[in-house]
């Protein structure tokens, strides 16, 4: 185990240079312990990992060994060596690579990093390549690299992937890590580790540095910073800072009637607008881009008093982005909302308050975004949760207890994915020809890939040179060939051009440009009629989804980049939209943005339930909420499941409270509707929340139960994860939607090609066809088996449901009623319900919710 560094034997003065300390005495600073300890920890050639929370200077730290390295290096003259082979060694060139999760954290970076840079007069160059950065100057970076480079790990990939890769990089010295907690819990966190290890082959002597947020397994995450032997594991030393001033979280005691369910939170909208009166500049993060843009319009709605309120999410233009984020850094802001596209590190200065709206769905996720207060290690960041309705105070009031006891939930160490090691394998082929048994060996110095079996990456490389043995016969699918010397090559251009143009693992829908123009009706709200022409070009806005688009029809009115817009007319991929006034607009839905209940809160808000004594400190609403449901039912005990079984309008139900995750839920609700099936209880349906699962039938199951008909304990045996999980992902549109995301990422199924991208019904009509022919053909292909461990561990959730079954055997308490119980309020006005957004849809719950409670309360 690495060890845990929290004094530093050397002085300042001793690793700091003169101009270095004159500069931090300069602003009334001193140089905190883990940033030295970074210096010292380069001084010894070794790799670190810094774990601070926001605002002690993680970033500084990160770049001072870098920053000190450079100022005393000698003059060298300026860089005129261009690459002409793959074996130009130089003296100068890229010293320190810089790697973010978002485009917009390295922008930041380069902007604070260019003050330092600039007051102490260093002779380093620094630039930053993103998606957005121009071709001309991405071009000019690979001749004339800068001495740090900020990118993001899909730039990486795409640089590893050229020829002149052994030029750019031979002379690096240092990769620097950040939000590193953020990366290794997805496939981009596989790519990038996969980037490390090339990285480990071109430059022996790099060393990392890893910037992360508290974490609950450090020393695992250590290990994703130094090459992994083989047989043992290796970790990089950890560096731990302290000091932080304890945050203030307290959740909203609102005044209003507290919803039972829904998550717009609209009934605190004007407390909400107070906190932002109130502070000089408030964060307001919700959890969805569609939550946002409608949070957006009706505080704008109410902003009497002509505040400054701004909206921030990933679907937004990059030039309305990079304007909320100046105008934040200007502190010319009162408020932001914004979903995770601000979660990580950018640093916007003096924001004062941290405002969360619904529940946090994990502590560490919610400390992520506290963090964004108080950018200043000594002051306690601010912070206010708006639970949306009454489930979700809990989930708040757990979270706030799990940040003062300073408890983390962050995921262990994920296994590298199949699809991503395929998009690697297709890479490493695209810049130099490779023998099979070196990049199996260099693919293994990576954590995620370090147990990967040989057969698993010879399968790999089968599939990338051939489709695999079902495909074999499709010359299309054959991107790489072996030469007479065995190694692997691109069996065309065009492979090399297709793997540039769909690096990555971010799979989205279908997005589409939207732009401003005039209305071609001329009237305000709905249109009128009107067919005139419509004129092209127009402000760029954003990108929306094309299946929303798809949903439209000529006139409809939506809310987009904070404005209610007409649609006008869609050409190709751009979408014409015109200004307009209705009152009553969509809200476009993204996918992601969605995240899961974390089995920490979940296991907390158990224990929170059982506990009595602690409801005293839970608002009086829910108070009373939870005490009805004892009197009418049960609240059920932290190891119980409580299943409750009850008539109404002529179909007859039964709800669980399992409180695993809305994802595991929906697996338990397919599973256990099969079961009821089975036992001839006719089931019509079934819906299922972050808490719950809800069944209905035709047959009365509460009968079924009280005579020994339907064993409950039979039907929630752990086995259904077994031939019934098979049976039900044989014939799931889920497993379809998930192979089809695993072929986009592997580089079988290309989106873009040249001067085209495919739309989704062609992406659908490829992938679909080749799921049919691999199942029937190859059940064993690797992509099939990408596809499995994805749902397993991400749209199936079956290891928490796995787990969950296994704790609640023999603890199955049934209560037979003859009404829906209190808590079974929310999960029913889920069944149902239409994606209706705005003061409609919430008036609609309104309704069904004061109809079910009336039931609830007898």
């Amino acid at each position: 185990m690495p060890p845990r560094i929290l004094k530093i034997p050397a002085e300042p003065a001793a690793l700091l240079p003169d101009r270095f300390q004159g500069w931090f005495a300069a602003r009334g600073w001193s140089p905190r312990e883990h940033q030295l300890a970074l210096l010292e920890k380069a001084r010894a050639d070794a790799s670190a990992l810094l774990i601070a929370p926001t605002g002690a200077g993680k970033t500084l730290a990160g770049f001072l060994p870098t920053l000190v390295e450079l100022s005393s290096a000698p003059a060298t003259p300026t860089k005129s060596v261009v690459s002409t082979g793959r074996t130009v060694q130089r003296s100068a060139g890229l010293h320190t690579l810089y790697i973010s999760p978002l485009k917009a954290l390295a922008v930041d970076i380069a902007r604070n990093l260019e003050r330092p840079i600039a007051e102490m007069s260093l002779p380093i160059k620094v630039e930053t390549r993103t998606g957005d950065t121009p071709v001309s100057r991405r071009q000019r970076q690979r001749r004339y690299p800068p001495d740090i480079l900020l990118t993001t790990p899909e730039q990486l990939a795409l640089l590893l992937s050229s020829d002149d890769a052994p030029f750019l990089f031979s002379s690096l010295k240092r990769i620097v890590l950040d939000e590193l907690h953020a990366l290794v819990t997805s496939k981009r966190g596989d790519l990038l580790s996969l980037g490390l290890a090339r990285l480990w082959r071109l430059a022996p002597q790099m060393r990392a540095i890893g910037l992360s947020a508290t974490v609950a397994e450090p020393e695992q995450l250590a290990r994703f910073l130094v090459p992994q032997p083989g047989g043992r594991e290796a970790a990089a030393d950890i560096v731990i800072a302290g000091g932080a001033a304890p945050p203030q979280v307290e959740m909203l005691d609102t005044r209003e009637r507290l919803p039972w369910a829904g998550h717009s939170a609209r009934h605190a909208l004007p407390e909400i607008y107070q906190l932002i009166k109130a502070n000089k500049t408030t964060l307001v993060f919700v959890n969805t881009r569609s939550q946002a843009e409608m949070l957006f319009q009706n505080l704008w709605s109410m902003n009497d008093d002509n505040l400054s309120i701004a909206l921030h999410h990933g679907s937004l233009d990059v030039a309305q982005r990079r304007k909320v984020e100046d105008a934040m850094s200007a502190g010319k802001l009162r408020g932001v909302v914004c979903t995770s596209s601000l979660d990580l590190g950018v640093d916007w200065g003096d924001v004062d308050l941290v405002v969360n709206i619904g529940a946090p769905k994990g502590s560490s996720r919610l400390m992520q975004r506290i963090g964004r207060a108080n950018h200043r290690l000594d002051e306690a960041s601010r912070a206010v949760l708006v639970p949306a309705n009454r489930f979700e105070v809990l989930e708040c009031r757990v979270a706030i207890d799990a940040i003062a006891e300073n408890a983390q939930d962050t995921p262990p160490l994920r296994l590298g994915a199949l699809d991503v090691l395929a998009q690697h394998v297709l890479g490493c082929a695209c810049g130099e020809p490779f023998l099979s048994d070196e990049l199996y060996a260099e693919v293994r110095t990576a954590a995620p890939y370090a147990d990967l079996s040989r057969q698993d990456f010879d399968d790999v490389v089968d599939f990338v040179a051939s489709g695999g043995y079902a495909l074999k016969t499709y010359e299309r699918f054959a991107r790489i060939k072996q030469d007479k010397e065995g190694r692997w090559r691109v069996a065309n251009p065009k492979v090399r051009q297709s793997y540039r143009m769909n690096v990555g693992t971010i799979v989205e829908d279908d997005m589409l440009k939207v732009r401003l123009v005039r209305s071609r009706g001329g009237g305000q709200g709905k249109a009128s009629g009107s067919t005139g022409v419509i004129a092209r070009g127009g402000r760029l806005l954003g990108e929306i989804e094309e299946a929303f688009i798809e949903g439209l029809s000529p006139g409809d009115t939506f809310v987009f980049s904070g404005e209610v817009v007409r649609y006008e007319t869609l050409v190709e991929d751009q979408v014409y939209v015109s200004r307009a006034h209705d009152k009553d607009p969509k809200v476009p839905s993204y996918m992601g943005g969605k995240f899961p209940l974390s089995t920490y809160l979940a296991e907390r808000v158990r224990r929170l339930l059982d506990d009595g004594r602690a409801w005293g400190g839970l608002p009086e609403q829910v108070r009373d909420w939870l005490s009805l449901q004892k009197d009418v039912s049960r609240v059920p005990a932290v190891r119980e499941l409580l299943v409750e079984s009850f008539p109404r309008a002529n179909k007859h139900y039964i709800v669980c409270y399992p409180f695993e995750g809305r994802l595991a839920h929906q697996t338990l609700g397919m599973l256990l509707t099969r079961r009821l099936e089975r036992a001839r209880a006719r089931p019509l349906g079934f819906v299922a929340n972050e808490y719950a699962v809800a069944i209905w039938a035709l047959g009365d199951m509460s009968f079924m139960i009280r005579n020994g008909k339907l064993d409950l304990n039979a039907l929630f045996d752990p086995d259904m994860l077994g031939d019934d999980l098979e049976a039900w992902l044989a014939e799931s549109a889920l497993m379809k939607r998930t192979f089809r995301n695993c072929a986009i990422i592997s580089g079988l199924i290309a989106r873009r090609h040249t001067g085209e991208e495919k739309s989704r019904r062609q992406v659908l009509f490829s992938t679909d066809l080749v799921y049919d022919v691999l199942r029937k053909h190859q059940a064993d292909h690797v992509l099939l088996r990408a596809a499995r461990a994805d749902a397993a561990t991400g749209l199936l959730d079956l290891r928490r449901l796995s787990d969950m079954l296994i704790r609640i055997q023999g603890r199955i308490t049934h209560r037979e009623l003859d009404h829906v119980s209190p808590l079974a309020v929310p999960v029913m006005l889920e069944i149902g319900r239409e994606s209706v957004y705005g003061e409609a849809g919430d008036e609609l719950l309104a309704e069904a919710a004061d109809e079910l409670v009336k039931e609830a309360m007898g």
